[in-house]
């Protein structure tokens, strides 16, 4: 016995999107970190300055450094140059930069930045179209 399948044939229109607003507000937050490299802090291949090394912003002892997640980042400038982000890490309790060739007493800066303060807002729901199926027999 020969077996009859059904074949539809079928067309569709694609859902349009119009209107809409969303409002973001980016609200950054930066703080600055200064220190002077130690004979102490200069290893065998790396340099560590420790947290409490550094002043901040309002020449305030720092205790450590803020933990860093996917909305900070950092800058370190060396002597005012800003350096290459994969030569340096930064932990909260020390920066560690991946040279020896820096000479004590020279000026460091860890800059970090936050984004955790952005928010977006849907102020005005888009509409959407709903699709047009149409089944051919």
């Amino acid at each position: 016995m020969a077996v009859i399948k059904p074949v539809y044939t079928a067309t569709s229109t694609t859902p349009v999107s119009s209107g809409g607003a969303v409002d973001t507000v980016v609200t950054p937050a930066t703080s600055r970190y200064f220190a002077a490299v130690a004979a102490g802090d200069i290893g065998a291949t790396t340099i560590t300055i420790p947290a409490t090394s550094f002043v901040d912003d309002a020449d305030a002892p720092v205790v450590t450094f803020p933990v860093l997640t996917a909305l900070e980042y950092f800058n370190v400038y060396v002597n005012g140059v800003i350096q290459q982000n994969s030569l340096s890490t930064v932990s909260t309790t020390s920066l560690i930069l991946d040279t020896v060739d820096i000479s004590v007493g020279v000026p460091v800066t860890l800059e970090i930045s936050s984004f955790a303060d952005t928010v977006s807002t849907i102020t005005t729901q888009p509409t959407i179209s709903t699709p047009v199926i149409t089944v051919i027999t």
